[in-house]
């Protein structure tokens, strides 16, 4: 990655929220910390932004950012293949133990698990509110939230400012969906997505994908991590078979529901 693209990405991770830590940009970037320092101190000598402990912050002669992701918003993504997503969740619901802890990221197919755990009496670290909003009446339930900033568009609650934002809770295993899936990798539309995402998968001891079978031939440039660090996947019938191909050759194993 060169100079200019490292500080396109650097940008683009300050976006929403205006601050990125040097963690955050160690798993974005491939690069080494002193390259990243060098790449901070060329922004800062260009006024674009401010160094500070931990990380950076937007100058405060730039443009304040926006709260908004990129992607679909919530509300129109969450009628997409809806029946594939409610299998989808129903066969994810369905690996929960009864009384174990679990992380669901915030989506539109994650959120279908909801309808199923009730009973299981799990405690569930979210940072979706529309999973908090389905998961309140299970009294049996316990629910988790980071703290952060509320984008309203995702409905969900994500934080720049990394680790401190997360309660201390590590999880068997963590559910989370993807904008894309392909020989890359798992991919999301926005950076903050990917950092958020990056600090779950840190946490869990399994990785569980879920994803409809729409999602392999879509794509988004934004990697999360690798298949090899993904351990189930769960999507829908109408997979391809050289998707399903691809998924088992990279030690992945796939649900079908």
């Amino acid at each position: 990655m060169h100079a200019a693209e490292r500080e396109r990405v650097i940008q683009e991770a300050m976006r929403s929220t205006g601050f990125v830590t040097y963690r955050e940009l160690e798993a974005l970037l491939d690069a080494s910390p002193a390259t990243i320092r060098r790449d901070l101190a060329r922004l800062e000598e260009a006024g674009q932004i401010v160094r500070v402990h931990g990380g950076a912050r937007v100058s405060g002669d730039a443009p304040r950012p926006t709260l908004q992701l990129a992607g679909t918003p919530f509300d129109q993504s969450i009628t997409l293949n809806l029946a594939a997503k409610r299998a989808i969740g129903a066969a994810a619901a369905a690996l929960c133990q009864p009384g174990e802890g679990v992380m669901i990221d915030g989506g539109t197919t994650t959120l279908q698990m909801c309808p199923h755990l009730a009973n299981l009496n799990l405690q569930v670290l979210t940072n979706s509110l529309h999973i908090v909003t389905a998961l309140l009446p299970q009294l049996g339930t316990r629910i988790l939230v980071p703290s952060g900033t509320v984008f309203r568009e995702q409905n969900i609650i994500l934080a720049a400012s990394g680790e401190e934002s997360m309660p201390r809770f590590h999880a068997p295993k963590l559910f989370m969906g993807a904008a894309a899936v392909g020989p890359q990798g798992v991919m999301q539309q926005d950076v903050v997505l990917v950092a958020a995402e990056r600090r779950l998968i840190d946490r869990a001891e399994e990785v569980i994908l879920l994803v409809d079978s729409g999602k392999f031939v879509s794509s988004s440039g934004t990697i999360v991590c690798g298949l090899d660090e993904v351990d189930v996947l769960v999507t829908d019938s109408a997979i391809a078979p050289e998707h399903a191909a691809m998924v088992r050759a990279a030690g992945v194993t796939l649900i079908v529901a």
